[in-house]
């Protein structure tokens, strides 16, 4: 019961990750208002909780409930999921200092630095494959052992 009330938050987590980062993509452009800066923030925020929860339910998944940790630990496309989602949380991080600092501002407009908005489409991109990497990892593809 455990197992299945912790695959739910996980999964829960990562449907808010997905839905927060898609409304980034399409909310961000090359010039924002303050307005839009201040939604941004608080999108991100939404992110950045969601990405937590994802890190700790899929932590608690992996060491203490369901299957053995070895069966994750020794799977090489279990560890690319992983490094997938530790680039996204490294290439979200810039994007999310400056929507904190400019959440602020009054400006009716904003320039978003270009490195952001590639930032932001790599983070989605890179999302998109980890479905995939789930899936193999789930049919016991990639075992190392």
């Amino acid at each position: 019961m455990l197992y299945i009330v912790f695959r739910y938050l996980h999964f829960f987590a990562i449907i808010g990750l997905t839905g927060a980062l898609i409304i980034e993509n399409l909310a961000i452009k090359p010039s924002i208002s303050g307005e839009d800066a201040r939604n941004l923030a608080k999108v991100d925020r939404v992110f950045g909780l969601c990405t937590l929860f994802v890190a700790i339910f899929g932590l608690v998944l992996w060491f203490l409930i369901g299957k053995p940790s070895d069966f994750y630990s020794n799977n090489l496309i279990f560890q690319i999921k992983i490094v997938l989602f530790i680039m996204i949380v490294l290439f979200s991080i810039y994007p999310t200092v400056f929507f904190i600092k400019n959440r602020k501002s009054e400006s009716a407009n904003l320039s978003v630095p270009k490195i952001i908005l590639v930032l932001v489409k790599i983070e989605l991109l890179l999302l998109l494959v980890i479905p995939s990497l789930a899936y193999l990892i789930a049919r016991g593809i990639g075992s190392l052992t």
